[in-house]
């Protein structure tokens, strides 16, 4: 539920803040008004996305890990907005920086916290293998 109110969040998102690079013709105040609009339906999803998906609310994710995760949602949401709306795909370097991006999704994740109570305790800073591996 959170990654989808995330993707959803982010699709308005990337909406409001690039969509008006396609409309030269809009006045700078015109542009700010309705991108402030379209900027409202994304909050509507992004607070939800963040109280279903933190610990304190019963979620996976410390807020940490769910900035990280919003971070790469947005890049993926970017990505795509970018080559079919504004028509520019990613130079390589560009797209090497993204990749890292999701690395760094990967390493926020290592050791995730099963619960609130696990959130302090040394447990949080385990490798993916030590994660898997239970004990008594």
């Amino acid at each position: 539920m959170t990654v989808l109110l995330l993707i959803g969040s982010n699709c308005f998102m990337t909406w409001a803040w690039y969509g008006h690079l396609k409309k030269a013709a809009w006045a700078l105040p015109v542009a700010i008004l309705l991108s402030w609009l379209i900027a409202l339906p994304e909050y509507i999803l992004q607070v939800p996305a963040n109280r279903f998906g933190h610990l304190a609310f019963g979620g996976p994710f410390t807020a940490p890990q769910l900035k990280v995760l919003q971070e790469a949602i947005t890049l993926s949401v970017f990505v795509g907005f970018s080559i079919l709306v504004l028509k520019e795909r990613p130079r390589t370097n560009e797209a090497i920086a993204m990749v890292l991006v999701f690395v760094a999704v990967i390493v926020a994740m290592w050791g995730r916290p099963a619960s609130e109570a696990d959130n302090d305790s040394p447990s949080t800073s385990r490798t993916p293998r030590e994660a898997v591996t239970t004990h008594p």
